[in-house]
């Protein structure tokens, strides 16, 4: 078992995600043994396999058992290796169904009602995760919502440190009023449009997460192309070892360091989590803070946290939760002297669900014994989200206090599941792979934008997207990208824009072949990160995987930059995308967005319009103009310019000045996201 008597810094990034109920969560598939052969979760009834291409199905059996599989007239077979993997390839099966697939071994498993079209991974974070029900449509109590050739899959995300071998769970659905309830608003009206548009069965396999930065979403290969993230890709490589396997040698190490080390000191001999203790004496804090501003300085070790809570007038339910988030370090809780849950790790999540027959009405006590490791200890993140009534003042007492020098502490798994690099990619992108897909629509950016880290996007979407293509083995498949929504408060003056430059990083994944961008910059909300117009992108979506994925000769995209010339006073700006022409929603011809600058680089907003298939753009205070940007800002307002077809212009720059987010990189931080 592995330890560490190193300092802090270097040791708290290695800790649990959690144990009892999340351990479960975690475990991989283990390949040694099966009493009953089994498939990859994303197969079974009611799914969509990707048309035209060999259809790889595969899963586990005992070592050298025999697999057989039916289909259409078809009798395939293979053996399990050594591992117990097997796979066998389907021949190219064009657009239809329903087939029914037979798997044999010692077990017979039957799959009904299955459909040959084209599957689209749905990625991202909460833009693409927002649920229909979530954004309030009405297409759940819609006629429409009856679809036999759309249908989904939600992957339920999961995270490691190596790649997985299977998702931890997902059924696919046929889209119905109830089912699609729960399914992405982006990804279902990306899918409508194209099964409509088509005629063939359409599949959406949705792995996202909100609040999720694009590192997260990359392999720790890819990873290693960017000197900032050493730190992490090197102690990934050098432990070599998932969740399960750390998970299993902490539960070995606990059987003496619980009694010699952890479970010690006071509070626990007494029992301080019984609701009958005598707390009269214990201090009060605001949480979340760590407990070094507080009063407690150099304390390491346990420090005991108490709230008295009421439940929510009406609360009927099965099960609570409770959100501690993130705590540094460790953490034992308990609900009226029941134990509900304990974690490791100062980077993960808490999240403790328990049966709500031993919460009362009024008066429930949540006991936290917290232990730090060093450093600063306590609860750090926001308070407690989806739980309001844990807010407010808390009472604690000190409890074991620690060398943090020479306090043995095990190596267990530690990340946040928005930020971690690499966790998502491992439990819930690489399990997808090799499952035959015909493309990717990718809605993420918001959380690299908002720490202005937005230039450093310029690099890591292409990577992503190459990493992605390189692991899946299935070529560059189309990978087509939304381009962030206008957000925040409408620009008053011309200026900088960490989100205009993530927009800006976004095209230049452009780069790539078979890509594409669906841009919503019209199509925000200034006081809603999550505008609910999804209906106008995922057609957007649509449109952009005619061209890029089924190479129709259709404008896609509103227009796009593509020249600035000077004449005078005046910048002209060409375009390519135009489309039937160059075109503007304003009634009385005006353009909004544009600002222009001259050689001391300051910018002004600027008059235009259209002239033939350009764009004229100047300002009195520019008389010698030299760089243009158009709709440069978090929120840059209502626009206008468009093509014929009614798709809007991009947002550009025609300069290459510095950006504002220039230099600003992943940095991993012992506390925060």
């Amino acid at each position: 078992m592995q330890t560490s008597n190193s300092s802090t810094e270097s040791r708290s990034w290695v800790h649990s995600l959690s144990l009892g109920a999340l351990t479960a969560m975690l475990m991989l598939t283990t390949n040694t043994a099966f009493s009953q052969a089994r498939l990859h979760g994303l197969f079974s009834s009611h799914m969509v396999l990707q048309r035209d291409m060999p259809a790889p199905i595969w899963g586990w059996a005992s070592p050298g058992e025999v697999v057989n599989l039916d289909f259409q007239g078809h009798s395939l077979h293979t053996k399990a290796n050594a591992e117990g993997n097997w796979k066998i390839l389907l021949p190219p099966t064009p657009a239809g169904g329903p087939y029914s697939i037979t798997v044999r071994a010692s077990n017979t498993i039957v799959l009904d009602d299955v459909l040959f079209g084209d599957v689209w991974v749905c990625g991202g974070q909460s833009n693409m995760q927002y649920t229909l029900q979530m954004l309030g449509y009405d297409e759940p109590d819609s006629a429409r919502a009856y679809n036999g050739q759309l249908r989904f899959i939600n992957v339920s995300v999961d995270l490691d440190y190596l790649p997985k071998k299977d998702i931890k769970g997902g059924q696919w659905a046929r889209s119905t009023p109830e089912s699609i309830r729960n399914l992405s608003g982006v990804g279902y009206f990306f899918g409508q449009y194209l099964q409509q548009h088509l005629g063939v069965p359409i599949g959406l396999v949705s792995s996202n997460l909100g609040a999720t930065t694009i590192e997260t979403w990359m392999s720790n290969e890819a990873l290693k192309a960017f000197p900032q993230f050493d730190a992490i890709t090197s102690q990934v490589g050098r432990l070599n070892k998932s969740f399960a396997q750390l998970d299993a040698e902490l539960k070995e190490y606990r059987k003496s360091w619980d009694r010699d080390y952890y479970l010690k000191g006071p509070g626990i001999e007494q029992h301080w989590e019984r609701p009958e203790t005598d707390v009269s004496g214990w201090q009060e804090m605001d949480i979340p803070k760590f407990w070094e501003d507080a009063g407690l300085k150099d304390h390491d070790g346990a420090v005991w946290f108490r709230k008295t809570f009421d439940l929510p007038e009406g609360f009927s339910a099965d099960t609570f939760n409770i959100a501690l988030n993130q705590i540094d370090d460790y953490d034992i809780t308990w609900v009226n002297g029941v134990k509900v849950g304990e974690s490791f790790g100062n980077r993960n999540w808490r999240n403790y669900f328990f049966p709500a027959s031993i919460l009362k009405p009024k008066g429930n006590v949540l006991v936290s014994r917290v232990f730090d490791i060093g450093g600063q200890g306590g609860f750090y993140t926001a308070p407690f989200w989806g739980n309001p009534i844990l807010n407010g003042k808390w009472k604690f007492k000190a409890g074991l206090k620690i060398d943090a020098r020479t306090f043995p502490i095990p190596t267990v798994p530690n990340g946040s599941f928005f930020s971690h690099p690499s966790l998502l990619y491992n439990g819930s992108i690489a399990p997808l792979m090799p499952f035959g897909i015909r493309g990717v629509i990718w809605y993420q950016g918001e959380s690299n934008a908002l720490p202005g880290r937005s230039e450093e996007y310029a690099g890591l979407l292409p990577a992503m997207i190459r990493d992605w293509r390189a692991h899946w083995g299935l070529g560059a498949f189309p990978f087509l990208i939304v381009q962030l929504a206008n957000y925040l408060p409408e620009a008053q003056q011309p200026g900088e824009s960490s989100w205009a430059e993530l927009r800006e990083a976004q095209m230049k994944a452009l780069s790539e072949p078979h890509t594409a961008i669906a841009t919503a910059i019209d199509i925000g909300d200034a006081n809603d990160i999550h505008p609910k117009n999804k209906r106008d992108l995922g057609q957007r979506l649509g449109l952009a995987a005619r061209k890029a994925a089924y190479g129709e000769d259709i404008v896609y995209s509103g227009p796009v930059f593509q020249s600035c010339t000077i004449e005078g006073d005046k910048a002209r700006v060409s375009f390519s995308s135009t489309g039937s022409g160059l075109s503007t929603t304003d009634k009385y011809g005006y353009i909004r967005g544009f600002a222009i600058a001259g050689a001391g680089r300051k910018f002004y907003w600027a008059q235009a319009y259209i002239d033939g298939n350009t764009v004229v753009v100047h300002s009195p205070d520019v008389p010698r103009p030299v760089a243009v940007r158009y709709a440069w800002a978090d929120n840059p307002g209502p626009l206008g310019l468009c093509n014929k077809e009614g798709l809007p212009a991009l947002p550009f720059r025609t300069d290459n000045w510095e950006l504002s987010t220039a230099g600003k990189k992943f940095v991993f931080d012992e506390h925060g996201f």
